[in-house]
């Protein structure tokens, strides 16, 4: 078909041939040949005019300043390194956490302190706490990982006079108490999940919400830092967390496959992951 027609209700031909149209597409900015119809020259300045305006947009898009994004930050705390060390699970966290744009930072065993535990938390995101308890005069204690010396005796003689700081085997360890008396209303604001892996860590997890922490995910039963076990939970946990799911879909989906298991020894209970979380559960950390 050499040409294609258009035509209006009065009759006129506004027909324009497969030439023209090729030569516009071709060479856009050639010179108009007066020979053309007027029809095909009118388009030939309506292409002209609508590629301009492509590149007008594309040099303000490519001048318009750029606004950086707030880079987002998590910290690892394994306070029993030293004894029961992460290792290939500490890799595993920190490449999940950077995958999706996390600067990370790892603190073992003494590493861990009092000072850190009062005041940097807040500049963190993303919390992951992997300790264990002990018991003092029918007190719980977590461990810090920090060891005993007289300058933290010292600036905490107070919290070790009223017996919210203790110390086991040369590690100090902290009480609710010591929660209750440090962590005031909103001072961890700026702080979205906290992961609490040590035994009943449910007894302290309402304490990070009250100080503004959004969500806390926590174990409400014995567990044992020995055999990976919790570490392969916690692998599980954060690889739903960091493919976007929300704290509630990632806890589920961790937890809900030993609900469906069932035991070969009838007098023998099914395993069931002792974690479950506090706080907002429809938030992400992506």
């Amino acid at each position: 078909m050499a040409f294609l027609h258009s035509r209006s209700n009065s009759g006129k031909n506004y027909g324009m041939s497969f030439t023209c149209i090729c030569h516009l597409a071709k060479a856009p900015f050639i010179s108009q040949n007066p020979s053309w119809p007027r029809s095909c020259r009118n388009l030939q300045r309506r292409l002209h005019a609508a590629f301009m305006l492509v590149l007008v947009s594309l040099a303000l898009v490519a001048i318009a300043p750029v606004q950086a994004q707030p880079e987002r930050k998590a910290v690892i705390l394994s306070s029993l390194d030293a004894l029961a060390p992460m290792d290939y699970y500490a890799t595993t966290l920190k490449y999940d956490l950077a995958h999706v744009g996390y600067q990370v930072s790892f603190l073992s065993s003494s590493a861990v302190t009092l000072d850190f535990l009062t005041t940097q938390l807040n500049n963190y995101d993303v919390i992951v706490w992997r300790t264990n308890t002990y018991s003092f005069a029918h007190r719980t204690y977590w461990y810090v990982g920090q060891t005993v010396n007289l300058a933290a005796e010292r600036k905490y003689a107070d919290d070790f006079e009223q017996g919210r700081v203790n110390q086991n085997a040369g590690i100090l360890g902290i009480s609710i108490q010591f929660l209750s008396e440090h962590l005031q209303a909103d001072s961890l604001e700026n702080v979205k999940l906290v992961v609490l892996m040590s035994s009943n860590s449910v007894l302290i997890a309402s304490y990070f919400i009250n100080a503004g922490v959004k969500a806390v995910i926590s174990c409400n039963g014995r567990i044992t830092l020995a055999f990976g076990q919790i570490d392969d939970l916690t692998g599980a946990l954060f690889y739903y967390l960091a493919s976007g799911n929300s704290v509630f879909a990632s806890v589920y989906n961790t937890v809900s496959p030993f609900s469906r298991l069932e035991s070969s020894d009838p007098l023998d209970s099914v395993y069931s992951p002792p974690f479950w979380f506090t706080g907002d559960g429809t938030i992400s950390i992506v």
